[in-house]
């Protein structure tokens, strides 16, 4: 009877081990996923500020995009200047006065005497455009997929788009500026099947509203506490 009962309490322990071995498995494979999740919507939301710095630089007059439809479109079909540099310039030269673009309107005049005369014989600065998704995403990238928050589909199925704001702001200094704002709430891609995601999502939440925090991940600032579209990670 002694021997069925240590058998029974030793099943019993080995079943204990095994059910808390499975439980910390169990939430280490789900913060491990979390993280992910949070890796991949960073990594989007990179994109996203550099397809919106590129916009801005090439529309100074209107600043950032605040419309998908019209962002994705300037993606697929923009184009950047590339500048492929040969030779430098000595001190000398410099110190007669070259500088790059005095040196570079002299080679374009295609003058040999003054090309020679100023050493400028291997001097060249040819501009290029490239496409901007070749230049700044690789030949992977998917411009549909820019506003989509990444997991975002994991429960029901539903992309959900980040939410973009872009506006011009006058600064305390009284300058006017644009800005831009770009983010998905933790609710719009921890979101799973079991409540450990919803439970995950509202603790995050909480703890950034408690901080004062944006409740997410996000680029940028559309406000006076504009921060150049610095991620609330970094």
């Amino acid at each position: 009877m002694r021997k069925l009962i240590n058998v029974v309490l030793g099943i019993a322990a080995l079943a204990m081990l095994y059910i808390c071995y499975a439980t910390i498995a169990d939430k280490q494979n789900f913060d491990a996923e979390v993280k992910q999740r949070e890796t991949d919507v960073k990594a989007r939301l990179i994109e996203i500020r550099n397809a919106e710095n590129a916009y801005k630089e090439q529309h100074p007059d209107v600043g950032f995009c605040g419309d998908w439809d019209s962002l994705i479109l300037w993606v697929k079909e923009a184009k950047l200047p590339t500048v492929v540099k040969q030779g430098v310039l000595t001190e000398a030269q410099m110190e007669k006065g070259l500088t790059e673009s005095k040196a570079a309107a002299i080679v374009a005049r295609g003058n040999a005497a003054e090309i020679a005369a100023n050493g400028l014989q291997g001097f060249r600065r040819d501009t290029t455009w490239v496409s901007l998704i070749d230049s700044l995403f690789g030949e992977n990238f998917n411009p549909d997929e820019l506003c989509y928050i990444p997991h975002s589909d994991a429960k029901d199925g539903e992309k959900k788009k980040f939410d973009l704001i872009a506006v011009w702001i006058k600064t305390k200094s009284d300058a006017i500026i644009p800005v831009m704002e770009c983010g998905a709430e933790f609710e719009t891609f921890l979101v799973g099947d079991n409540k450990q995601w919803s439970r995950e999502a509202s603790s995050l939440r909480q703890k950034a509203e408690e901080m004062g925090n944006y409740a997410g991940l996000k680029i940028g600032e559309a406000g006076l506490n504009w921060n150049n579209n610095a991620g609330n990670w970094e």
